[in-house]
């Protein structure tokens, strides 16, 4: 075996998922509310005729004008789906792996980006945001499109898992001085103040990267690429045959189609944001970064975050240890934005276990 697999995939570790049976689940920034009842029976029924014996339609013919609509996509923006957001990042990392190839991205960011380029053989380039608010370092990383002439640039808008939105000016700098292609991955926008996808299309190397994952259909997996026709035209080419499953498209479709359902949830959830927000910044000894997304950084006193993380674990609920990720992520978990009630529960056991450990209010 290892005479046949890379060297460099022979000493990865593979992506994990902790378990979450039985647990307060607040650790994946997946929304916590379910679908409406009355919105049931006509999934139920779009459902019952999926053809399951035949393949999915390769151009997802019916759901595209539903997106195209719910999302607000314009008319000057070609579009190509993807199996989540994943997907397209694979394919577009894939499509534009020439020897030598670049991918760019600040950091700490979601993870995946350096991950698909190191799975694809292609070189990662990751530039520091600033220590004191994980704001984007413009001139450092207009230096950095200078020296590497990346082909991909990817920013996360707002930024996981930091959860702040970086200045525009500051993006459309670094859009302005790109070379190759910038992706603004806008996965969290249900919960954001601010988009670039008004402008897909009209910038010639900009694409907008949206999912439907964290507005309430994550068991999907169904991300959506926007932007000029003739990217959008060269990265399908490495699009896998029938990538978006039938049932998919049907449940999407259905979805879609109840616009203002996803946009109260997401209100809600904005809501219990800034709730939980202010409950965090009450407890002693924390650090709570702004958040325009629906899950919250913070940081413990130092050396606390194992400790924290897997006291709630034993508590019954789960969140994200980001300690040991990422340099500037010492000290630091995040949560996601649950319910009320997960929420209350939350804050509750994080205090307990904070008196535990006789944190005090010094920072």
């Amino acid at each position: 075996m290892r005479d046949w697999v890379r060297e460099d995939i022979q000493a990865l570790s593979p992506y994990r998922v902790h378990p979450a049976d039985g647990l307060i689940k607040l650790d994946a920034m997946e929304n916590p509310y379910d679908w409406p009842a009355d919105l049931m029976q006509p999934w139920l029924s779009a459902i019952a005729q999926a053809a399951l014996n035949r393949y999915p339609d390769p151009r997802s013919g019916e759901l595209m004008p539903v997106l195209r609509s719910a999302l607000a996509i314009p008319d000057a923006a070609e579009v190509l789906l993807g199996n989540g957001s994943d997907e397209l990042i694979q394919m577009i990392i894939l499509a534009l792996a020439r020897p030598g190839a670049v991918v760019l991205a600040p950091e700490p960011t979601f993870a995946m980006y350096r991950l698909i380029a190191r799975w694809l053989g292609v070189r990662f380039v990751g530039v520091p945001l600033r220590d004191d608010d994980f704001s984007l370092d413009r001139a450092a990383m207009i230096a950095a499109i200078q020296q590497y002439r990346p082909a991909v640039v990817f920013l996360a808008y707002p930024n996981n898992p930091t959860g702040n939105p970086f200045a525009r000016e500051d993006m459309c700098a670094i859009i302005e001085a790109a070379s190759g292609i910038v992706v603004v991955d806008e996965a969290y926008a249900p919960f954001a103040s601010d988009s670039f996808l008004p402008q897909a299309g009209r910038f010639g190397n900009v694409l907008v990267m949206r999912t439907l994952s964290k507005a309430g259909l994550a068991g999907l997996r169904l991300g959506v690429l926007a932007g000029p026709a003739a990217w959008i035209a060269q990265i399908d080419k490495v699009r896998l045959p029938y990538n978006i499953n039938v049932l998919t498209q049907i449940t999407a479709t259905v979805a879609m189609q109840y616009p203002a359902v996803w946009q109260q949830q997401a209100t809600e959830i904005c809501n219990q944001r800034t709730r939980l927000t202010s409950g965090l910044a009450a407890l002693p000894g924390l650090m709570v970064y702004p958040s325009a997304a629906n899950f919250l950084l913070f940081r413990v006193p130092h050396g606390c975050a194992h400790a924290l993380h897997d006291g709630l674990r034993q508590d019954g609920i789960l969140i994200k240890l980001m300690d040991g990720t990422h340099p500037a992520l010492s000290d630091c978990l995040r949560v996601t934005v649950g319910r009320p009630d997960e929420n209350r529960r939350f804050l509750d056991a994080l205090r307990t276990r904070l008196e535990s450990l006789n944190v005090d209010g010094g920072k």
